[in-house]
């Protein structure tokens, strides 16, 4: 199935009063120009959502009943978006899934991207578990989920050999990089943790995290990519893959990055 090539991002914080993204409607409203203004019109807006919230039933339904509603707000800010703009974004909903137990029960559709197969995961203190870190990505995949890692240049502990990345592969993960850790929005560990990634070829996608303060930084680095010699990584992060994930299919692999000569050059020059 072809995807259309257009800037999707499926990690944001934009459902207002719910999380520590926006605030209240005129934040979502906000950041929804601020995405327009970058490109993109695809979205997938992923508020915070404890894994261990599965296994309290009431604690579950309180948690998802505060979401809905939220989400509710947040499709009459579209629409009022949409009316202001004389064109509709697509937003979709899914959460952002702390893996604060291995096993969560993510079989409701609101807690899976776009109601379809894939779950955005992600650890929790930001660090790796230090011993079986891939076992709840196995649970995932054999419920029949497919795991995409939030931010994995963010581990503090993640090792510069990524040897861990290859082991979440193995376990049949993706991953997904936030744009704004090429610039150093998140720190000098996560940059480098990032420019590894991308020059080995280890991310899927590519994408904002925004949490409604600031830009949403996917422009930014679709360009700098295509400045530095890359701009079909560049699609592939955020166009191609991004779109395939909505349509339910897998990512294609994103080519290592050989920087060589004057490229290598060019790229110190932007990324250090």
């Amino acid at each position: 199935m072809s995807v259309p090539k257009v800037l999707t991002d499926f990690h944001s914080h934009l459902v207002p009063g719910v999380d520590d993204g926006a605030r209240q409607p005129a934040d979502s409203r906000s950041a929804l120009e601020r995405f327009r203004a970058e490109g993109v019109t695809q979205i997938i807006t992923t508020p915070h959502f404890e894994g261990s919230l599965t296994r309290d039933q009431a604690k579950f339904e309180a948690r998802l009943a505060a979401l809905d509603a939220g989400w509710e707000s947040l499709r009459a800010v579209v629409a009022e978006d949409a009316a202001r703009a004389g064109s509709a974004l697509r937003v979709e909903r899914g959460v952002e899934v702390m893996l604060d137990m291995p096993d969560p029960d993510l079989a409701d559709d609101r807690l899976r991207l776009a109601g379809g197969p894939f779950v955005l995961v992600e650890y929790p203190m930001l660090r790796v578990p230090p011993v079986n870190a891939e076992y709840a990505l196995v649970e995932l995949k054999t419920r029949g989920w497919t795991p995409v890692i939030a931010h994995p240049e963010r581990y503090r502990n993640l090792d510069p050999s990524l040897v861990e990345l290859g082991r979440f592969r193995e376990a049949g993960a993706f991953l997904a990089m936030n744009a704004g850790s090429l610039f150093g929005n998140y720190g000098k560990i996560a940059a480098g943790h990032a420019r590894r990634i991308l020059l080995a070829g280890e991310a899927d996608y590519v994408t904002s995290d925004y949490h409604a303060r600031g830009e949403p930084g996917m422009q930014r680095f679709v360009r700098a990519m295509g400045d530095a010699g890359f701009g079909e990584q560049a699609e592939l992060l955020t166009m191609i893959n991004p779109g395939r994930l909505l349509a339910g299919e897998p990512p294609l692999r994103v080519p290592p990055i050989q920087a060589k000569g004057e490229t290598r050059s060019l790229w110190n020059r932007l990324f250090g």
